[in-house]
Formats: C-alpha cells, sequence, structure tokens
C-alpha cells in the first residue's frame, strides 16, 4: 500500500462532505459573530472591497459577491456533475423515482411563496417578499445532512440534491423574471452558445478528440471557456452559478477507449477538496454575516413571520405533501430504502433558506426594517428548520445503525 502524503490526506479528508459541513458551519457562526461585534466595521470593509476588472464585463465586484457568484459556482459544478451521474448511472436513471424530487421541489416553492403571501394579503407594499422562503441552501442543507445523517440511505441525499437543484432552478428563474430590472438576453445567448462548445467538446470526437490527443492540457482550453461561460452568465442578469450547474450537468460521465476514468469523475475529483475547503467557508464567511436589529419587534412583523412560517412549515407540507400526492396519482414510487418519516425530515431541512432567500430578500425590500426584519426571519427559520430537522433524521440514522436496515438499493433484476 501507498502511503498516503500530509497533502493528499488533507485532500481526502476535504471531499468528506461532513469535514466540509463543519468548515462551513463554523465560517457561517464567525461571520454572524464578527458581523455583529464591535468589528463589524472590518468585517463589512473586507466583504464590500471591490476588486476586479470594470471592462468589458463589469466584473469589478466586491469580495461578497465573488465569494457568492464565483467561488460558489464551483460548488455547483460539483452538484451538477453529481447529478449528472445520477441521471446517468444511478437512482435517478429511474423515469418513476426522478419525477418525485422534481415534482416535490415545485410544490416546496409553491406552498411557502403561498403562505407568505397570504400572511401580507393586508400590507400589498411588502407583499413583493414572496420569492423569499421559496428557496433552499443546498450547501447547507447537504452539510447538516453529512454531520446529522451518517447511517441514512445514501438514496435520501440523492433526492435532497435533486430538490436542492431544481429549487435553486426555480429561485433564479423567479429572480430573473420577477426581481430582475435589466435581464441581457445578449450576454445570456452568449453564454448558452459557449455552454454548446463546451459540451461538443465533452463528447470527445472530431475537434474535441485532436485536443484530447494533443500535447497541450486540456485545462489550457477548458478554463478560459469556463471563465467566459460563468463571465458571460453573470453579465445577463441571472445568477452566475447557474454556469456551474450547467458545466457539471454537460461532462461527459462515461469512460471511452483509453481512458482510465471519465471526464466528470477525474475533475470532480480534483475540484471538490478545494470547493469544500475553501470556496464553501469562503462563501458561507462573507454570505452569512447578517446583522440583527429590530428584533424586538420581529415576531410581531408578518414579513418575517411569513418567512418562518414559509419555510418551516411551508416547505414540509409542500415538499412532503407535494411527493405524497405525486405516488398516488402517478406512477412515480419512492425508492425502497425510503420511508415517509426521512422524506419529511428532509423536506424540514429543506427549510434552510439562507442564501438565496437573503439576496431575494435584498431585491424584494429597500434598506431599512423590513429588510432586517425579512433577513432576521430567514436566519430563524433556518435555524428552526435545523433543529427540527435534527430531531427527526437522527433518530432515523440510529434507527437504520440499530436494525441493520441496507443503506443501498437491491440490484434490479432483469
Amino acid at each position: 500500500m501507498v502511503k498516503k502524503t500530509g497533502v493528499h490526506a488533507l485532500a481526502d479528508a476535504l471531499r468528506s462532505d461532513a469535514v466540509g459541513g463543519f468548515l462551513l458551519i463554523g465560517a457561517a457562526a464567525v461571520a454572524l459573530v464578527w458581523a455583529n461585534s464591535p468589528f463589524s466595521g472590518a468585517y463589512e470593509a473586507i466583504r464590500d472591497f471591490t476588486i476586479g476588472p470594470s471592462a468589458p464585463l463589469h466584473l469589478d465586484l466586491t469580495v461578497g459577491t465573488w465569494a457568492a457568484d464565483g467561488l460558489l459556482a464551483v460548488f455547483f459544478f460539483i452538484v451538477g456533475a453529481e447529478l449528472k451521474h445520477e441521471f446517468v448511472h444511478g437512482e435517478l436513471r429511474n423515469p418513476r423515482r426522478a419525477m418525485l424530487p422534481i415534482v416535490a421541489a415545485v410544490g416546496g416553492m409553491i406552498v411557502p411563496a403561498l403562505i407568505f403571501a397570504g400572511m401580507n394579503m393586508a400590507r400589498p407594499e411588502d407583499i413583493g417578499g414572496w420569492g423569499i422562503p421559496m428557496a433552499t441552501d443546498i450547501a447547507f442543507a447537504l452539510a447538516i445532512l453529512a454531520i446529522i445523517g451518517k447511517s441514512l440511505p445514501p438514496a435520501l441525499r440523492t433526492f435532497l440534491l435533486t430538490l436542492a437543484i431544481v429549487d435553486d432552478l426555480g429561485a433564479i428563474t423567479v429572480i430573473a423574471i420577477f426581481y430582475t430590472d435589466d435581464l441581457k438576453f445578449t450576454y445570456l445567448f452568449a453564454a448558452v452558445a459557449l455552454l454548446v462548445v463546451f459540451g461538443f467538446l465533452q463528447q470527445g470526437r472530431g475537434i474535441a478528440a485532436v485536443l484530447n490527443r494533443s500535447a497541450v492540457p486540456n485545462w489550457v482550453v477548458y478554463l478560459p471557456l469556463a471563465f467566459l461561460i460563468w463571465a458571460f452568465m453573470h453579465e445577463s442578469g441571472v445568477h452566475a452559478t447557474i454556469a456551474g450547474v450547467a458545466m457539471g450537468m454537460l461532462m461527459r460521465s462515461r469512460i471511452r477507449g483509453g481512458e482510465h476514468e471519465s471526464p466528470l469523475h477525474h475533475v470532480e475529483h480534483m475540484l471538490r477538496p478545494w470547493s469544500m475547503g475553501l470556496a464553501l467557508p469562503i462563501f458561507a464567511l462573507f454570505s452569512a454575516g447578517v446583522v440583527f436589529s429590530g428584533i424586538g419587534s420581529m415576531f410581531t412583523d408578518t414579513v418575517a413571520l411569513g418567512v418562518i412560517a414559509g419555510l418551516v412549515v411551508g416547505k414540509l407540507i409542500g415538499i412532503l405533501g407535494g411527493a405524497w400526492l405525486t405516488t398516488k396519482l402517478t406512477s412515480a414510487e419512492l425508492n425502497p430504502t425510503l420511508q415517509w418519516v426521512d422524506i419529511a425530515g428532509m423536506s424540514q431541512l429543506a427549510g434552510i433558506g439562507f442564501t438565496v432567500s437573503l439576496l431575494i430578500s435584498e431585491l424584494a425590500y429597500e434598506p431599512g426594517l423590513t429588510l432586517d426584519h425579512a433577513k432576521g426571519g430567514v436566519l430563524i427559520a433556518s435555524l428552526v428548520a435545523t433543529v427540527l430537522a435534527s430531531l427527526v433524521l437522527t433518530r432515523r440514522s440510529a434507527h437504520y445503525r440499530k436494525h441493520g436496515i441496507p443503506t443501498e438499493e437491491p440490484a434490479e433484476q432483469n
């Protein structure tokens, strides 16, 4: 056996969702304490410091924006790659199972929005925040699941991964349609065109085959191409992390002649330590620094209460109810390694709104008490959802561990 060096051992540790989860949560805790401490000025100065070229793509962005739109795109690339693997080789290759988390995600967006709108019907000036409780923060949700659910069936993580991706795509679509004043279609079309080129190169035929056989390293082509796709997507007004998901989904997952592993597996394996050990903690550090103000009046404000009810109650009803109804009304089915109580706990975990919810809050409201209440509601709801989900899923994890219930789906019969 070849003994691993310290660098390789560290990289292997950082590939663990649990290790990445602890780093993510630790960075978020530091951000909250720092932003509400006497040294908050330093935090804001670093977060709001602008860096990058202004021309030609207006990339003179704040450190916080680079973290949320740039570094987080690396994480979303890995998520997209994982999802591609599941659709081609794993759990989601069965359409009857793939349908369930997709429909559940739609329910998990609609019900929270309706709850918020219903609670703010008497305040038409504030009803524009209906998109806030729609979003699930995939990074935090997966991190919490990795920490509390080590013995849970892998199918539950796949369910959450699929649901959260669909949820994020829905939330970003909502932002583009309802919360973006200037969507630049020229840049959007340019990003899509380059994604087509990226997908073509992944096929490994024609020009792509020549590239693979040449002495020029592939990254010399793919890295600038990926950056341009991200930059054009960002300039279009669409949240730039979509570029990461799209490129991950376009990676080739099948091995061709002469290859030891697929491009998807190779790149995912290489990038995961950077994502877990660097991208996610820095993103959390500059996204979680919400200042608590007006907390005394928060619990009498229907904006804050609508956000809390939407994320904590709406997500549970929308996801669990949507999934259950789908199995009753269609041919969709729940993975046999899972029980409905597992889906209930996972649905509660999806109530962690955080990043996208905070973003929509800033788009929906001007700076002031209402915005502070909306952000405070997101944080409180995310904490409550985490606690409730932990109560359910830790018990379920203990149940699976105690009874030795298989965590892998039995092989399908031909």
